[in-house]
């Protein structure tokens, strides 16, 4: 993902537990994005002030002042910039109504880095910080799989996927009409050789089969003896 001038997407990390932040800036900037940390809301406006943002990653509890204070302050700065909230598991339930009315998004704590990916994709995409590419969306019939954003239609309604199945099905989808074997899927998708393993292969197609194809014209269909393939359902 790129801004529509072509440099990195810019991320400000804000949390006051320097590991995790740490952890957070080391995923992001696999992504290929800028990203700066802070540790509190001072230096989280300073550093909005310099950076100038194009979403921000904010913890709930700071050191020196609430995170919803953080994100009004913010707001002034940035009218627009889109705000990932992090907050504790137990806070959930009274911290919902403040999250809805400010933030644009949140996770709890612990959550996996690759959620805290997506979810930034998500909100950087329907921002419009980030330029889309054309040739980064597949569509097969009513299906549609954008690669940046990892987001997956089906006649307009979203679908939510694994990591490991929106890989599967990128690799069916980019092979369209195509018998694909067990060996074939493990290793793009798995990355290792056929060696008796073909019953995950087996798995994940079921599970894909649940989300793609439920209630709809089949889309993945089985070549027995051959393997899978992927085509517009009638």
């Amino acid at each position: 993902m790129l801004r529509p001038d072509g440099s990195p997407v810019r991320v400000l990390v804000v949390d006051d537990e320097s590991a995790l932040a740490d952890l957070l800036s080391m995923a992001l900037r696999y992504e290929g994005w800028e990203v700066r940390t802070a540790g509190d809301g001072a230096e989280a406006l300073r550093t909005t002030r310099e950076l100038r943002p194009d979403a921000v990653v904010l913890d709930v509890m700071l050191p020196d002042m609430d995170g919803l204070a953080v994100l009004g302050r913010l707001r002034r700065e940035l009218p627009d910039v889109p705000v990932l909230f992090l907050t504790a598991r137990d806070a959930v339930e009274d911290r919902i109504a403040g999250l809805t009315a400010g933030g644009d998004d949140y996770v709890t704590k612990p959550f996996s880095l690759e959620e805290v990916v997506a979810r930034l994709r998500g909100l950087l995409r329907r921002s419009g910080a980030a330029a889309a590419r054309a040739d980064s969306v597949l569509a097969v019939g009513d299906l549609v799989l954008d690669e940046d954003s990892h987001e997956v239609w089906r006649g307009g309604q979203e679908i939510h996927l694994t990591a490991t199945e929106f890989e599967l099905l990128r690799y069916l989808m980019r092979n369209p009409r195509r018998v694909l074997s067990k060996a074939q899927i493990l290793d793009r998708v798995w990355s290792y050789d056929f060696g008796g393993q073909a019953n995950v292969v087996e798995l994940y197609i079921s599970y894909l089969r649940r989300k793609i194809d439920a209630g709809r014209s089949p889309m993945i269909h089985t070549r027995r003896g051959a393997g899978y393939l992927l085509k517009s359902g009638e």
